[in-house]
């Protein structure tokens, strides 16, 4: 009997001794990541004061640069690219010279900055603050017709349409704008509509542990309707789920209902 006590004993005390090295794990990777948020919320504050400071003194704001090439080539200049401008006019047929285009390529590679903004910016870190004030809330939070423009990577014409973005919270939610401003990070790239959906959806399910995230894009390629096959209208549909959306089919049906709905 004495035998049996001591071997009872002894896997308690193993059990003991295993459920406070979780709870210390656990403990420090709390810490750890408290840790990162305060040095992520350092690192958004001093870029923020710089740049508050910038335009105080009349100076441009730090823009966020294109990443480097991925072969280490330099990455070309900003004169280099309004040559390529003048050299794509010249190869249509047009005179750079004349004094309509003068100062056309400087205007294409300042539209190029702001159409291909989304390399120079970071969905993790936008995603990086949440909030803890959802009650007992336990449906999914849905964002519907979220109008984007982005650009076909193949032929680098427009394409245009809506994102509708659903996912389940766990004890958190994310800004509403957050959402949308993700949308644009990867829409600001050269895409195809495919990438662009997973790309989102990635982001929102990496970076938020939701219990599912649902997305859906609709869009009209002028690759197809302005060259090719010149259909104007056709549109392009995508989706992807995550989680319980992708496990459950009703909650798919549910989401699609509710995007499709019009009151």
């Amino acid at each position: 009997m004495d035998a049996v006590v001591k071997l009872f004993k002894a896997q308690a005390d193993h059990e003991e001794r295993e459920r406070k090295a979780r709870e210390s794990q656990a403990s420090e990777g709390k810490a750890r990541d408290s840790k990162a948020r305060e040095g992520k919320a350092r690192d958004g504050k001093d870029r923020s004061d710089a740049a508050s400071k910038a335009r105080a003194d009349g100076a441009p704001a730090e823009r966020k640069s294109f990443p480097p090439l991925a072969d280490g080539t330099p990455r070309p200049s900003r004169e280099q690219a309004e040559a390529a401008v003048k050299t794509l006019l010249a190869y249509i047929g047009e005179d750079p010279a004349r004094e309509g285009l003068l100062d056309t390529p400087k205007r294409v590679v300042k539209a190029y900055d702001e159409l291909f903004s989304g390399y120079g910016e970071d969905a993790d870190e936008l995603l990086d603050r949440t909030f803890g004030e959802i009650g007992t809330f336990d449906d999914f939070v849905l964002l519907r017709d979220i109008p984007f423009h982005s650009h076909c990577e193949h032929h680098m014409v427009p394409f245009v349409g809506k994102a509708h973005i659903a996912y389940f919270p766990v004890e958190r939610v994310v800004g509403l704008s957050k959402i949308a401003r993700v949308v644009d990070i990867f829409a600001r790239r050269l895409q195809t509509q495919e990438h662009l959906t997973s790309q989102i959806i990635n982001a929102l399910d990496e970076s938020l542990r939701p219990r599912g995230v649902a997305v859906m894009i609709e869009a009209e390629h002028m690759c197809m309707s302005m060259r090719g096959i010149t259909k104007q209208g056709v549109s392009t549909l995508t989706t992807q789920f995550t989680g319980a959306f992708r496990d459950d089919p009703a909650e798919q049906v549910r989401f699609i209902t509710l995007v499709r709905s019009r009151s």
